[in-house]
């Protein structure tokens, strides 16, 4: 698990923020790893600064756990992933075994971080910043769109022209729905979505297309998408029942089930192509991902 409990101190009767500064926290930092309940005083949470603690004291701090994956582009202040399906950008909890974190934090230590997050079982191109101040000006590109992405996926049946797709969204509003789940409203932020077909598919009934955001909504692509009736092969939230959802997603779900019910074991989302302009140089990075065979197969294939 990458979360332990990391021993700093023995106290006795000592403020909680002062046992911090003794072990090399700012007071900032020591008062947000006590507001997040990482502090910890004889297996109990921590949660006021000034609270006088005794016994042994310990930090919950992450473990990396690295698997070898290394960066298709590395320069001096960031690098560009090729995250796989099903990988996490960012640790979700306490129980998470597994995220891009662990590759970060293993290659470049705890400042650094991505600047920008892909769902889970997306796939390909996430920038990740070496420091923080890095990491503050990449997510600014993003924040105001100045970066370019482009996605390859695998839809539903056959788009023969290019579309674009401006329908405004939000995240759902009934209580009962799954509470990730964004949804097509008239109220909602405006979104956009540019679509063009690279390649139909007889023997599936479906078409890789190229999909372009050109604004930055959680889940964009995906729900433009089933909103126009091309869903991507392999959706797990849009256009399925919240009892499959949750199956789904509580990987209790077998792939032949999942792909019976949704067409792919995995989401046929791929972050294909990146562009923007850093510290006065342009970068355009392709991922070395074949999104069109490998697509292809786990559709034909299972």
């Amino acid at each position: 698990m990458p979360y332990i409990h990391k021993f700093i101190a023995h106290a006795q009767g000592q403020k909680a923020y002062e046992i911090l500064l003794q072990n090399g926290y700012k007071m900032r930092e020591a008062q947000r790893l006590i507001d997040k309940g990482r502090l910890i005083c004889d297996s109990m949470v921590v949660s006021e600064k000034n609270a006088l603690l005794s016994g042994e004291i310990c930090l919950i701090e992450y473990e990396t756990n690295p698997r070898g994956l290394k960066p298709i582009f590395e320069c001096e202040k960031f690098a560009v992933f090729d995250k796989p399906s099903g990988v996490l950008s960012h640790p979700n909890g306490r129980h998470c075994e597994y995220s891009l974190n662990d590759e970060i934090w293993s290659l470049y230590g705890r400042e650094a971080s991505v600047a920008h997050r892909l769902d889970c079982e997306t796939s390909g191109l996430i920038v990740v910043g070496k420091d923080k101040n890095v990491v503050v000006n990449l997510k600014k590109l993003f924040e105001n769109r100045q970066v370019y992405k482009s996605y390859v996926a695998l839809v539903q049946g056959k788009i023969s022209e290019n579309l674009r797709i401006e329908a405004n969204m939000d995240l759902a509003n009934d209580y009962d729905d799954v509470k990730m789940r964004m949804r097509i409203c008239e109220d909602g932020k405006s979104a956009v979505t540019e679509i063009s077909p690279i390649e139909y598919f007889t023997d599936i009934d479906a078409t890789l297309v190229r999909a372009v955001p050109l604004t930055g909504r959680q889940h964009q692509i995906r729900l433009h998408l089933f909103h126009v009736e091309h869903k991507i092969l392999g959706e797990p939230l849009y256009g399925l029942a919240r009892p499959q959802i949750e199956k789904i997603l509580d990987k209790e779900m077998s792939e032949a089930e999942r792909i019976l019910i949704t067409g792919a074991p995995r989401l046929l989302l791929h972050s294909d192509e990146i562009c923007f302009k850093f510290d006065g140089v342009e970068y355009k990075i392709k991922s070395k991902f074949d999104a069109k065979d490998e697509f292809y197969k786990l559709v034909k294939h299972g």
